[in-house]
């Protein structure tokens, strides 16, 4: 039994040689299919992974209130006096951190429009004041030095961190740690820097501010040296805006109590606030999110690629359609001499099943070199799993006989006679 699959295996593969060209473009098919499904599964599942760990980065366990400028009124056509006064009060921050259930800390957060500069470099960044535990809450890494301490914000010291961005534009080739740093018109000590934040989608720069830089000051310092209203000169006009807190971080002891204070939150802002001039946040929503587009992605990337396999399939079938009219007269000779259907049956799906399987082959090779292209050269995370290459070879492999099945069938249902007289 093994000698013969072995004979039908061999004269396969001498069949498919015949015609070197046509085989290696029907392969082709198969290959181009297989890769594509390896390498989109693979794309796709890296930047789902991607988006979830940048939410994941931002706290699981947190509900994000945050401040939102209401849309300027409009009164025929003209602009009036914009609102001066918006957003988180310290009563918001204050009924977060001692009423809701199962809250562990609020973290509060002010913004501050200042120029930050060191020497003759200068930019406008994300000023941020809040207090030393931002750090814990938020998970942000250290790159050196130390954060903010409760010994800042006692003696309300001109201390400052740095984001990485700011640190490395302010100061290319040395550490920022130790000197001195220019906030407005004030001078501060800056103490440490942090890595790269995470932003959210629903991040807005301000006009000629880097949403990625940042810069964090003592809660009670940024207080102290800028107040609570902000200038904003824009178009030769001074615009005032009063914001107490821009962002309270809310962090909940349990996973399973968040949705529950994101709903407190909620109500709490929709009773205290006249106009929504402000949003919630919530990571852990924002994940299951991320993770249900995922899905969806997967199988509308998993259904493009299997159409191309699909288009494969179609192409081997064509083929062999193409060799059964070919061989007909070898087909007549075959069952003359005493071979039966089954015969040329398993011969026509060998073949079909070469065809497949090598192009499987190669296009598992393909798929794999793919990703690692991808995610080196354009900075795109691919993860291939170690089911992806295997479930995409088997799929070619049942490609091979499913639709090798009809041509074989054809094969050998034909009438020997009428077949030997084929010219």
């Amino acid at each position: 039994m093994k000698g013969t699959f072995g004979r039908t295996v061999r004269l396969g593969v001498h069949s498919l040689l015949l015609h070197k060209l046509r085989s290696v473009l029907t392969t082709l098919g198969v290959t181009f299919g297989v890769s594509s499904v390896i390498a989109m599964l693979a794309i796709g599942e890296g930047a789902a992974k991607k988006a979830q760990d940048q939410i994941r980065q931002l706290g699981s366990q947190n509900v994000i209130m945050r401040s939102v400028k209401p849309p300027d009124d409009v009164v025929s056509g003209r602009e009036t006096t914009r609102i001066s006064s918006y957003g988180l009060t310290d009563s918001d921050f204050l009924r977060a951190s001692t009423t809701f259930p199962g809250v562990k800390r609020a973290i509060p957060v002010r913004q501050l429009q200042q120029e930050v500069r060191l020497g003759m470099r200068a930019l406008n960044p994300r000023v941020l004041a809040t207090v030393p535990q931002y750090i814990q809450v938020t998970g942000r890494p250290l790159s050196e030095g130390r954060f903010l301490s409760d010994e800042d914000e006692r003696r309300v010291s001109n201390v400052c961190v740095l984001g990485y961005e700011v640190a490395r534009f302010l100061s290319p080739f040395e550490s920022t740690v130790g000197q001195e740093i220019k906030i407005g018109p004030d001078y501060f000590t800056c103490v440490g820097v942090l890595l790269p934040r995470v932003p959210l989608g629903s991040d807005q720069p301000q006009p000629g501010a880097d949403v990625t830089g940042e810069l964090f000051l003592p809660l009670e310092t940024g207080r102290k040296w800028f107040g609570d209203v902000q200038v904003k000169i824009r178009s030769g006009s001074r615009d005032m805006e009063e914001v107490q807190l821009h962002e309270v971080i809310v962090e909940v002891e349990s996973p399973d109590n968040v949705l529950l204070v994101a709903s407190a939150a909620r109500h709490m802002l929709a009773s205290q606030h006249k106009q929504k001039d402000y949003e919630v946040v919530v990571p852990l929503e924002l994940m299951r999110q991320a993770e249900e587009t995922a899905r969806t992605w997967t199988i509308v990337l998993g259904a493009i690629a299997g159409i191309s396999l699909l288009v494969g399939g179609i192409g081997i079938m064509n083929v062999m359609l193409a060799t059964v009219t070919e061989r007909t007269r070898e087909i007549g000779i075959r069952r003359a001499l005493g071979a039966k259907k089954r015969h040329i049956t398993t011969q026509f799906l060998v073949e079909c099943v070469i065809l497949s399987v090598g192009g499987g082959i190669l296009g598992v090779g393909l798929g794999l070199l793919i990703p690692l292209y991808v995610e080196k050269n354009y900075d795109l995370p691919a993860i291939i799993k170690a089911t992806d290459p295997l479930l995409a070879f088997g799929i070619s492999a049942l490609i091979g006989i499913v639709f090798g099945l009809y041509p074989a069938w054809r094969a050998a249902n034909m009438d020997p006679v009428e077949a030997l007289r084929h010219e």
